[in-house]
């Protein structure tokens, strides 16, 4: 019975997690909107091949998803086709991370797919 019960737990969370909405691509005019209203803002340079990106969009769509940080809007920069933003974040490697409130930057991560590391980073931003 014990064993059931898990095989149910894990699917339910498997269901949640294939669930997870998808940050939104990344443009000047829906930054420069949500920046506007003072929304926080979850940036994510990201990288379809890199490993740490994958790793770490898995952590942070997670995250979203939890009662404390729905209110956060992610926006997902593609490190290889969207260089002219990568430079305006002054971004030198995917897989960072970046919090703006009020409109303006308030904490940056690089690297970080740890779930303890990313949340601390979004309650920044709550």
């Amino acid at each position: 019975m014990k064993s059931f019960l898990r095989f149910i737990s894990l699917l339910s969370i498997l269901f949640a997690t294939s669930a997870l909405a998808e940050p939104q691509t990344y443009s000047q005019s829906t930054f420069n909107k949500l920046n506007a209203t003072g929304k926080p803002i979850l940036v994510e340079v990201h990288a379809d091949w890199c490993s740490t990106c994958r790793a770490q969009a898995y952590v942070t769509d997670a995250l979203l998803n939890e009662a404390p940080y729905r209110n956060i809007t992610a926006l997902r920069v593609d490190f290889d086709n969207q260089k002219d933003i990568v430079r305006a974040l002054h971004v030198s490697i995917q897989s960072t991370l970046i919090i703006f409130k009020n409109g303006k930057e308030i904490a940056r991560s690089l690297g970080d797919t740890t779930h303890d590391g990313v949340e601390n980073l979004l309650k920044k931003a709550i």
